[in-house]
């Protein structure tokens, strides 16, 4: 069984035309959940229309708009099937691609679209895709060429346990290499847009270029807080109390004064600076112990819900 998740915002031209290209590939036991990402267009009379004729159609409304990482993580949670395909909702992407993408799993754990032949602007889009691509190789050390297509496949038992916050839904597959998953690619068809506008730009791109480095921490230092902080802290610390130990022999053997020498200043500076970074990370390792002792919150609230 597959289930096609599908984060919808303001796409109410798009519903429909794309609905009936994934009927057409999908099998009778698939389903099809649409995720309303807070649409002011009445995109969501849509979807409840479509869900009162085919209750293979399910649907998820949220209060407002809370972004497409929190709209993927409500459909991966609502997802019944085996195997659980994203697609966008801007007919951008091609459902036909999604029988390659399964076929691929037999390989694989993850499978990302790489919209080879992409129909998009290259100043606003392509360009701005082809510098984020380049960081998230080098910061991911995860050799894909299109991390953000929405065109994803994967093995169910790889979401279980998925946390994602920002605009992390583009690292899914980065974020599961490092859990040990085995990521692979294939290539998909890309379409102009017809209806609607874009939700990406400039600005997108730099939230999901913090969202990577915080990705990068995380996956190095998530569990070992205490290293990244602690050695920078002691880095520091030495380096101060070296400059001091130096002042401290000119004054006693040499008797030079001290008080109006900067480099004092700069050691005390050094000494109390590493303490403080060398606390934050023991502080860090205490939240992280109690952050896997707690119960997972949810990132979106939902307003209505058609299953």
């Amino acid at each position: 069984m597959i289930s096609v998740v599908v984060p919808i915002y303001n796409e109410k031209e798009n519903i429909l035309p794309l609905y009936e290209r994934l009927k057409k590939v999908l099998k009778e036991e698939d389903e099809i959940i649409f995720v309303d990402d807070g649409s002011t267009d009445g995109s969501y009379e849509i979807l409840k229309e479509l869900h009162s004729k085919d209750k293979k159609v399910k649907c998820v409304k949220f209060s407002r708009n809370f972004g497409k990482t929190a709209a993927l993580m409500a459909g991966f949670e609502m997802a019944k099937g085996d195997i659980i395909v994203t697609i966008d909702g801007d007919l951008q992407n091609d459902p036909e691609d999604i029988p390659k993408l399964v076929e691929k799993l037999e390989e694989c754990d993850v499978v990302n679209g790489w919209r080879y032949d992409r129909k998009d602007p290259f100043l606003s889009k392509k360009l701005p895709s082809i510098i984020s691509n380049k960081i998230s190789r080098w910061l991911t050390g995860l050799k894909l060429h299109d991390f953000n297509c929405g065109l994803k496949a994967y093995k169910k038992e790889c979401l279980d346990d998925l946390e994602l916050y920002g605009e992390m839904h583009r690292y899914i597959p980065a974020i599961l290499a490092w859990k040990g998953y085995k990521v692979g690619e294939v290539k998909v068809k890309h379409y102009p847009r017809k209806y609607g506008e874009s939700k990406y730009g400039m600005a997108r791109l730099a939230r999901g270029l913090f969202d990577l480095i915080n990705f990068k921490f995380w996956a190095g230092y998530s569990t070992r807080p205490l290293h990244f902080f602690g050695g920078i802290g002691l880095t520091m610390f030495l380096a101060g109390f070296l400059i001091n130990f130096y002042l401290l022999i000119l004054k006693l053997f040499y008797g030079e004064t001290l008080s109006n020498r900067p480099l004092l200043l700069l050691g005390i500076l050094l000494m109390i600076m590493g303490f403080q970074i060398f606390m934050t990370g023991f502080l860090a390792e205490i939240m992280i112990r109690n952050y896997y002792s707690s119960s997972n919150k949810k990132i979106y609230v939902i307003k209505e819900k058609l299953e």
